[in-house]
């Protein structure tokens, strides 16, 4: 008979417990529910006018990124986008048209179509800027994940005028690419630094000129005073199939800083060095940028910048590659001084001049010889400057 009353106190024990642990789990704070997603749009407008000293009978200033039209009013770009967050995973969409979408997929490579398969090239692609998504893996600090086709990380200079410190973009952005279609990976080491690492089609490839894919890896430092500092590599296949110079592995090697010296001086500096051996024999460059921005007053800058670029071509007994960027001139170099309002939060005025040079003819002058299509037009000035007003509002 004892035995039962010890079942009974252990019966009220084991209740007791559970009673207990049923009141400490109410106690705890209900986990956080999911943020709703979110949509933010964005957008841009720059529209300028620009006059070129050599009055162009083509009304072209060539070898420019944007700013390529003389004695024209133009919308260089006009830019609608948006940002869509929901939690871990966001997207990005920017849509563009103006002149800069022309020249922003000059490179884009040409792929015929059969059936139902459309033909890719410049034309299909222009009006996309940036499209791709990212999700943020729990892990550590966060890895990130970027998939789709996004502005290139190559150099300091980025596509909207607002970002930069110029009206027009440097030799450096024009001659280096503009944008990959890839996958990009990113994973902070430590506060204000982080690593990349990518995989890509190619340089200015929506759509690849060959089976082989293109790496690049990169560290990007942010510290005091406004310090950035970004060194990156850059390698693969970028000659299309069937190239005499055939499949060799392009090798780029950049970096740039920038930092704001004084509360109204800032510099930046931005080198870059490649080489691509091929069949002729090996290829290289290198190039130089650099800045001077002194802010005289709230919403008022100046800007100097000096930018040269050298290309070797590959020469051997089989003959001689053909050029990567400057259509056989072996430098380019320009000066830029810009004169900038900022009246308003959203709205930058600039006016700038120009001037640029090269070893051998690349730009176009008074009467020149070509009508653009069946005879292309021949370049016939080694100088051209320009003077150019332009103006930026966005959102």
């Amino acid at each position: 008979m004892p035995a039962r009353p010890q079942r009974f106190t252990s019966f009220v024990v084991t209740a007791a417990v559970l009673a207990s642990s049923v009141a400490a789990r109410a106690q705890e704070p209900a986990p956080p529910e999911p943020s709703a997603p979110s949509i933010t749009p964005y957008g841009y407008v720059e529209a300028a006018f620009s006059w070129n000293t050599n009055r162009p009978s083509n009304g072209i200033t060539a070898y420019r990124g944007f700013d390529n039209r003389h004695a024209s009013f133009m919308i260089q770009n006009a830019v609608l986008g948006a940002n869509a967050n929901a939690g871990p995973v966001s997207a990005r969409v920017a849509l563009q048209v103006g002149t800069m979408p022309s020249s922003y997929y000059t490179s884009e490579p040409l792929r015929p179509g059969s059936g139902p398969v459309a033909t890719s090239d410049a034309t299909y692609w222009r009006h996309i800027q940036e499209a791709f998504v990212t999700y943020e893996a729990p892990v550590g600090r966060g890895l990130r994940f970027q998939l789709g086709v996004y502005a290139s990380p190559v150099g300091y200079e980025s596509i909207p005028i607002k970002d930069n410190w110029s009206w027009s973009h440097s030799n450096l952005f024009f001659g280096l690419p503009y944008y990959h279609t890839g996958l990009r990976v990113s994973y902070p080491l430590a506060d204000g630094l982080t690593v990349y690492t990518s995989v890509f089609n190619g340089w200015n490839s929506v759509v690849d000129n060959n089976e082989a894919k293109s790496v690049e890896a990169s560290v990007e430092y942010k510290g005091p005073r406004g310090l950035l500092v970004d060194v990156l590599y850059f390698g693969g296949i970028e000659r299309p199939d069937g190239a005499p110079e055939g499949p060799w592995w392009r090798h780029l090697f950049d970096a740039n800083a920038k930092i704001d010296a004084t509360d109204f001086l800032a510099f930046i500096a931005h080198g870059d060095y490649g080489f691509e051996p091929n069949r002729f024999g090996t290829a290289r460059w290198w190039a130089t940028a650099l800045y001077a921005r002194a802010t005289i007053a709230k919403g008022v800058r100046f800007t100097l910048r000096g930018d040269r670029f050298h290309e070797h071509l590959a020469t051997g007994a089989r003959g001689t590659s053909s050029p990567i960027f400057w259509g056989g001139a072996e430098w380019v170099t320009s000066g830029t001084a810009t004169f900038e309002l900022q009246p308003h939060d959203h709205v930058i005025v600039r006016l700038e001049g120009r001037h640029d040079v090269a070893e051998t003819p690349l730009f176009y002058g008074r009467n020149v010889i070509g009508d653009g299509g069946a005879t292309p037009f021949v370049a016939n000035a080694r100088t051209q400057s320009t003077i150019t007003v332009g103006a930026t509002a966005f959102f």
